[in-house]
């Protein structure tokens, strides 16, 4: 499919009336420089990918950088725009990963991808399916983008905004070769009395006893100012404590947006994010 469909449009044919007018029904907006496709995961579990397809020739590198970005029903039109708006930036591939859903976030669906095992009481909505979705990621999605696109290898990123950005920090900690780069927004630390804390220590164990390669790899976390104090401060000592491991290689940073809360904060970054992903040098 040609174009990314984005905004619903009216399927009865001919006019409504509306306010006392005539407005004649018209067809759904499409994002130029985009596709969609429909894929499953090895669960049967249904995706909708959203593509914004790379301008210009192939890098010297052999291929193009690619951007995974999370919750795509919600941030692919900002993305998407602000990727095409540069031209330094056309030369990149973001591949963003959503539902079927008419709703920009599908609260299930995400609440199930992002999470960790769930206790046996905590099940309404289901969680727990971070693993399985992780998996589709590496073994299925980007095969497939690979297959369709010729990708720079070193240069894959990852953005997820709240579950999404707790999420980008267990992908680090879990499978720290499959992206260098990760951008957090919001992550929610918190969840699950810091389930994070476990894997964090794990990581940094294995860093200090040199089993991780983390040249080039990099996580910078976004907080707006007007989220709660305490998500603030969990998300400050988290990149101060990994600061240490800049000595193996691992790039950490974190950014402060004033006047932003946790709604607000993706659609304000979208350019800081994408010129930090988009000018990292390599070598």
């Amino acid at each position: 499919m040609s174009g990314v469909t984005w905004l619903r449009a009216l399927t009865m044919l001919g006019c409504m009336l509306v306010g006392g007018l005539a407005v004649a029904q018209v067809e759904p907006v499409s994002l130029d420089g985009s596709e969609q496709w429909a894929m499953k995961s090895a669960e049967g579990r249904d995706y909708r990918i959203m593509v914004s397809l790379p301008e210009g020739d192939v890098p010297y590198t052999g291929g193009y950088p690619v951007i995974y970005l999370l919750d795509g029903n919600a941030y692919f039109p900002a993305f998407h725009a602000a990727k095409r708006a540069q031209k330094r930036w056309r030369g990149a591939i973001l591949v963003a990963i959503g539902y079927p859903s008419d709703t920009p976030l599908d609260f299930k669906r995400r609440a199930f991808d992002l999470s960790p095992p769930q206790l046996p009481e905590r099940n309404d909505p289901p969680q727990g399916g971070q693993d399985l979705f992780l998996d589709f990621i590496e073994q299925r999605l980007m095969p497939e983008v690979n297959q369709r696109f010729k990708v720079d290898q070193d240069q894959r990123s990852l953005i997820g905004h709240s579950f999404g950005g707790m999420f980008g920090i267990y992908a680090l900690f879990t499978r720290p070769a499959l992206f260098q780069h990760v951008v957090a927004i919001s992550p929610s630390l918190w969840w699950r009395d810091r389930y994070l804390l476990a894997h964090e220590r794990a990581f940094t164990q294995q860093a200090h006893a040199g089993q991780l390669d983390l040249t080039h790899r990099s996580l910078t976390m976004w907080v707006g100012d007007r989220e709660m104090p305490q998500e603030i401060q969990d998300v400050r000592s988290l990149q101060l404590r990994l600061e240490n491991l800049s000595q193996y290689g691992l790039r950490s940073n974190f950014q402060l947006e004033a006047g932003e809360d946790h709604m607000s904060i993706p659609f304000r970054v979208t350019t800081q994010v994408l010129e930090e992903l988009l000018s990292t040098r390599r070598f």
